[in-house]
């Protein structure tokens, strides 16, 4: 698919001189360097990530130290009027 794009003159002129260098069609370079934005900036995979990080085992690896600090604040403040 074709399409249009506004760039500033300086990029336009370094994504030249960057395409050249590599021997690819500048086409090529915009191509490479969108697919390579869209990898990193997908949500939906930033989403799947920190699913694996809250659910796994690096979560549950903390869980029991938190569960410590937790009852060790109840058993400090079992007897504070609230």
């Amino acid at each position: 698919m074709k399409t249009a794009i506004s760039l500033p003159d300086q990029v336009f002129y370094e994504a030249e001189e960057t395409a050249h260098y590599l021997g690819i069609p500048r086409s090529r370079l915009y191509l490479n360097a969108l697919l390579e934005y869209l990898e990193k900036n997908n949500r939906k995979k930033i989403t799947e990530k920190l699913n694996e990080v809250y659910n796994g085992d690096y979560y549950k690896e903390f869980e029991q130290i938190e569960n410590a600090g937790l009852e060790s604040i109840r058993e400090i403040t079992k007897h504070d009027a609230w």
